[in-house]
C-alpha cells in the first residue's frame, strides 16, 4: 500500500468525508514523477469503517501506471471489504487507454467496489473520457466534488497552458 497521511480516516460518505479522502487523493498526486502526456493523478480505495485498503498515483512504478489501477493492484481481489468499499480520485477514471488493455473504469467494474468519488472530470486533453459515466451505467454511485477541482488543476497546470 502507498504511504498515506493516514491508513485510516472518516468512514466514506457524502460531505466532509470526501472531502477528507479526496484531500489525500490529491497529496498523492503531487508524488507523480512528471509528464507531458499524462495527467498527474491519486487515488486512495477505503473500506467502510474508514480504513485505507490501497492508494497510488500515476507513474509510480511504471511510466504506464495509472493512480486507480496502482490503488486497486495492491488489493486482493477477494477482499470481502472491497464490496463496501469507496474508490476516490483525483481525476475522473479513464475510459480508454494506448498504454494498456483495460481503463481504470474497466479495472474498477471488474471489482465489487460500488461508490467512486472524483474532484475533476477529465478534460479532453488526451481522451474523450466518458467513466463517470460507463460507471454509472454500471450501476456505481459516482459523486462528483468540483468544488475539490482546483488541487487537480493546480497539479496538472503544465499541461493546461
Amino acid at each position: 500500500m502507498e504511504p498515506t497521511a493516514t491508513t485510516s480516516g472518516p468512514a466514506p460518505e457524502e460531505g466532509a468525508a470526501d472531502a477528507f479522502w479526496l484531500a489525500e487523493a490529491v497529496r498523492l498526486s503531487r508524488s507523480c514523477p512528471p509528464s507531458t502526456a499524462a495527467y498527474s493523478v491519486g487515488a486512495v480505495v477505503v473500506a467502510e469503517d474508514g480504513r485505507v485498503l490501497g492508494a497510488g498515483y500515476s507513474r509510480r512504478d511504471d511510466p504506464h501506471d495509472h493512480a486507480e489501477e496502482v490503488a486497486l493492484r495492491g488489493i486482493d481481489p477477494e477482499d470481502p471489504r472491497l464490496a463496501g468499499a469507496t474508490v476516490y480520485s483525483s481525476l475522473e477514471p479513464c475510459s480508454s487507454r494506448a498504454s494498456r488493455p483495460r481503463s481504470c473504469t474497466a479495472l474498477i467494474l471488474a471489482t465489487p467496489v460500488r461508490r467512486v468519488v472524483l474532484a475533476w472530470r477529465e478534460p479532453a486533453l488526451f481522451v474523450d473520457c466518458d467513466g463517470a459515466e460507463r460507471l454509472t451505467a454500471a450501476g456505481v454511485t459516482v459523486v462528483e466534488r468540483p468544488d475539490l477541482a482546483q488541487g487537480v488543476r493546480e497539479v496538472n497546470a503544465h499541461l493546461l497552458g
